[in-house]
């Protein structure tokens, strides 16, 4: 299993790369094995200010939708458009060019209680 050391990770399975007040959010590698074939991604929050635990979007699979789930209270300022046409490529590569959002970050203080990689393993591990 993939987890990258240099993201932090939630509970409810994203992942979160942060890069000054900016931080780019998309779904595990587990998460969209746990889905299946990704068919549709849906954010309408676009521009909005959204707090951290509140759903920002949600994914489509074959078989079920499932909520998103916000890292960090912040405001949605971009959305992966390429997942418009390539939904699969939150399966192709979910690190990488399947990331979802970017956020402005209202409140640096909850990276504080985000998950390590190591965290996050012994999560998905039970």
């Amino acid at each position: 299993m993939n987890l990258p050391s240099e993201l932090k990770y939630t509970k409810d399975h994203e992942w979160i790369k942060i890069e000054g007040e900016v931080a780019t959010v998309g779904i595990t590698e587990f998460a969209q094995g746990e889905l299946g074939d990704i068919v549709y991604v849906d954010v309408d929050t676009l521009d909005d200010t959204v707090e951290e635990g509140e759903v920002f979007g949600s994914v489509e699979a074959v078989k079920t939708v499932s909520d998103l789930f916000m890292p960090l209270t912040g405001e949605v300022i971009e959305f992966n458009e390429d997942l418009e046409d390539e939904p699969e490529l939150v399966n192709a590569d979910p690190y990488g060019k399947g990331w979802m959002i970017k956020i402005k970050i209202s409140d640096s203080s909850q990276i504080n209680d985000l998950l390590d990689a190591a965290a996050y393993k012994e999560l998905i591990e039970g």
